[in-house]
């Protein structure tokens, strides 16, 4: 089992839950942010248990949510009666196993981190989503500062072993200008984290633990997320 199925494995409950307690408020976010008709297709990749899926169900016709440890796609299913339009299917986000131009909306939220190529991610957004659809990214961001974008990935990967790389704002961007994706829209949000429980999500444990505390920005740090609503140009 690789590092990130391990990670997940052990803490699927724990991510549900928490997925769970800030679904309204996401559900809001998407509503106001994502310029939804009600009719929508919709791709959630990287779903984990289904945190994205579940929030956005409501707002749609369907969603496919796709993530490649079982663990968390069981976790998903079990927690998932109430929402009939969301089909968990195990897949790699790189390497989707879906026809080209399938979605109105294609969205990846919190995933691009645990990626070790994240330029394969986007270009399966892109590749998937119909012309003339819609891209969601949303994920925590990098400084621009090149040494303190070293840091943060430091800690973070010492917190958490399934973690590659958070991307700077301009890296991001540029991923989505190489797949022709317009940018419509751009928020960024700032979000307070407590250093002890953020390392129980993790499973951070023992000496694993102690070299993340020594590594972390603070007892308490502000995380910066960054939201992208982009499209695909049609013909």
């Amino acid at each position: 089992m690789d590092a990130a199925r391990a990670r997940f494995a052990a803490t699927a409950s724990q991510i549900a839950e928490l997925e769970a307690g800030r679904r309204l408020a996401l559900r809001e976010r998407l509503r106001a942010f994502a310029e939804l008709r009600g009719d929508e297709r919709v791709l959630d990749a990287g779903t984990g248990t289904g945190g994205l899926a579940f929030a956005i169900a409501p707002l749609v016709r369907e969603v496919v949510a796709v993530d490649r440890v079982p663990e968390l796609l069981d976790e998903g299913r079990r927690r998932g009666e109430e929402f009939p339009n969301v089909t968990f299917v195990e897949g790699d986000v790189t390497r989707l196993e879906l026809p080209g131009g399938s979605f109105d909306l294609a969205a990846s939220v919190r995933t691009l981190h645990h990626v070790r190529r994240p330029e394969l991610a986007v270009a399966e957004l892109a590749r998937v989503t119909r012309s003339g659809g819609r891209v969601l990214v949303a994920d925590q961001l990098a400084s621009g500062d090149p040494v303190a974008a070293v840091e943060l990935n430091r800690f973070e990967r010492a917190r958490d072993p399934s973690h590659e790389r958070a991307l700077a704002d301009i890296d991001l961007r540029h991923l989505f200008e190489s797949n022709s994706l317009i940018l419509r829209r751009a928020e960024f949000v700032r979000e307070q984290r407590q250093l002890e429980p953020y390392l129980d999500l993790a499973g951070c444990e023992g000496e694993r633990r102690a070299v993340a505390r020594s590594l972390a920005p603070g007892d308490s740090y502000t995380a910066e997320l960054g939201w992208y609503l982009l499209v695909k140009p049609g013909f």
